[in-house]
């Protein structure tokens, strides 16, 4: 009956820090992110305007040359992807990984016509 009990313990201890590591890795992108988006024609640096709610993001694309622009997206473990759909039709694509809690990188699709790469690091 000791031993049970006592693997009963170990088990419950082992199963709590598995959650608590899982929560630990999580990390939630709500907050306002300066973003470095590099092109063939050079790099342009965006304020992205981040909400999360479970695995569900939205915010603001907001950038010089086209203005704020609202977006949606979905986060899974350590990826997010987000899409912007500027005035002229355009649908810009960014499928990014979390780095760490300040800090993300990836890709930008232009619609099939072309692309960009990005990193992100939120603001204090």
């Amino acid at each position: 009956m000791n031993f049970s009990r006592s693997a009963f313990v170990v088990t419950s201890l082992t199963i709590s820090a598995t959650v608590a590591s899982a929560m630990v890795l999580a990390t939630n992108l709500t907050g306002t992110w300066t973003y470095a988006v590099t092109t063939e024609n050079g790099t342009g640096t965006p304020t992205v305007t981040m909400k999360q709610q479970g695995d569900s993001i939205s915010g603001t694309y907001e950038s010089s040359r086209m203005g704020a622009l609202p977006f949606k997206g979905t986060v899974k473990d350590k990826s997010f992807t987000f899409a912007v759909n500027t005035s002229g039709g355009t649908t810009l694509t960014f499928t990014g990984t979390i780095i760490d809690d300040d800090h993300v990188k990836g890709d930008v699709d232009f619609a099939g016509q072309g692309g960009a790469t990005f990193t992100g690091e939120r603001r204090k």
